[in-house]
């Protein structure tokens, strides 16, 4: 099972493309695998013959473990691939010695003496109990008091219910780390809170749907964020008249011009990027005893898909014009909904940009994806009265526009900050063709 993202530990085996016996080559789709962001097509990694298939359709394994085998002409498939029941047979020597105990003891007699015997193994049991049961967690208690770690991770430690003297720090002086903590409850999987879910369920549901591995990551990706990262929030209301003036403009050049194809939130994505070239301090993350700022502005992008959210990410987006963002923007979404991502493309991401303003959202404010620093969330145009500048109630259109902050990388001056560039792009939206 190859890994097909940064986080992913499992992948379903959705659909094989080719059967068992197929000659197959590098680059040729075999296989739709879904991973926790996206299903995505599985190219051969070389030339061959799909000689075995190990996992069929709809089956999960984890990364690493065998799924298939393509070999050479003539190639046969190894015969331990075959051998896929160790741990029975490991069981079956364990129980082994057991039945020689009940032989044993079935041959001999069985008098007052022996029963004395039996009876031993609890007495036993009972001596082994102070050992399990040694000054331990007195002791870790006190190891955990006197590791070197920042509130942070002490807090989601006592959280996760993790022993801060079993984790190896990665600061300065060895000093326990955010990153460090959320690495152990990576490794541990989530926390078994989803247990009493059942109980709060009430009678005469429906129907029960499985988790996709999307759905999972997603819950997952967003309870991390949610409760260790420190959210704020901001709002502007933006006037959204010359967004609209230029993009009619644009779209008068005829349908089958470039030009005619740049949609408003192209324009709020061209604006975003260069608002956080303006405001080069947003355009950051979190990282444990550090804030780390980036050269590059990588823009996320939300796309709803039928099983669930993934934001692809346009690289280098600065670089960009206003038409090479909104062809990336098509190309990117067209290719998210019909399972054609690179794994590298989901990944990398600097912020996020949610817009809903097309199901008639007015307003709302998305959850970060963390490690980015904020996300932005982009409401519909609603036409409203205002009062222009001359002090007249006037018809106009406006754009509501939330940002959501992690307060360790941002506070609200530099939020502001980052919100006032934006809007001065979008009120001025011949600044975002140049």
């Amino acid at each position: 099972m190859p890994k097909l993202s940064d986080t992913m530990t499992e992948g379903t085996l959705v659909a094989w493309k080719k059967k068992k016996g197929d000659k197959v080559s590098t680059g040729e789709v075999i296989a739709e695998i879904e991973t926790d962001k996206a299903t995505m097509e599985w190219e051969s990694p070389e030339d061959g013959t799909l000689t075995e298939i190990y996992v069929e359709a709809g089956g999960k394994v984890e990364v690493g473990e065998k799924i298939a085998f393509i070999g050479a002409e003539g190639e046969a498939a190894p015969k331990e691939e075959k051998k896929k029941e160790p741990e029975p047979k490991a069981k079956e020597e364990t129980k082994a010695p057991a039945k020689k105990k009940e032989q044993a003891e079935t041959e001999k007699p069985a008098p007052a003496k022996d029963k004395k015997r039996e009876t031993a193994p609890p007495q036993e049991s009972k001596e082994t109990k102070p050992a399990e049961k040694k000054p331990a967690p007195k002791a870790e208690g006190g190891d955990e008091a006197r590791v070197k770690a920042s509130p942070i991770a002490r807090r989601l430690a006592a959280e996760q219910g993790i022993d801060l003297s079993t984790v190896k720090g990665t600061g300065p002086d060895g000093r326990v780390t955010e990153s460090d903590v959320r690495a152990v409850t990576k490794s541990k999987g989530p926390a078994p809170q989803s247990k009493a879910a059942p109980s709060r369920i009430p009678a005469g549901e429906g129907s029960r749907i499985s988790l996709t591995g999307m759905r999972k990551i997603i819950a997952e990706r967003l309870v991390e964020s949610k409760g260790p990262v420190p959210h704020f929030y901001l709002n502007i209301e933006i006037d959204a008249g010359p967004l609209m003036t230029a993009r009619a403009e644009l779209k008068s050049a005829g349908e089958k011009s470039d030009n005619a194809k740049i949609t408003v939130n192209d324009f709020v994505l061209k604006a975003a990027v260069d608002a956080a070239v303006k405001v080069p301090k947003a355009n950051a993350s979190f990282d444990g005893d550090a804030i780390v700022q980036y050269n590059d502005v990588n823009l996320g992008i939300a796309v709803a898909l039928e099983e669930g959210l993934v934001t692809p990410v346009i690289r280098a987006a600065q670089g960009k014009s206003l038409r090479e963002i909104s062809e990336a923007v098509k190309d990117l979404a067209h290719r998210a909904r019909n399972k054609r991502m690179k794994p590298e493309e989901f990944q990398g991401g600097t912020f996020t940009v949610s817009n809903l303003g097309s199901y008639g959202i007015d307003n709302f404010l998305a959850i970060i994806n963390p490690p980015q620093g904020f996300i932005l969330s982009i409401g519909a145009i609603v036409k409203k009265a205002v009062i222009d500048d001359c002090d007249q109630i006037v018809p106009g259109q406006r754009m509501s526009i939330g940002m959501s902050c992690d307060h360790r990388v941002i506070d609200g001056a530099l939020g502001a900050e980052y919100l006032k560039a934006l809007r001065q792009l979008l009120e001025n939206p011949t600044l975002l063709l140049i």
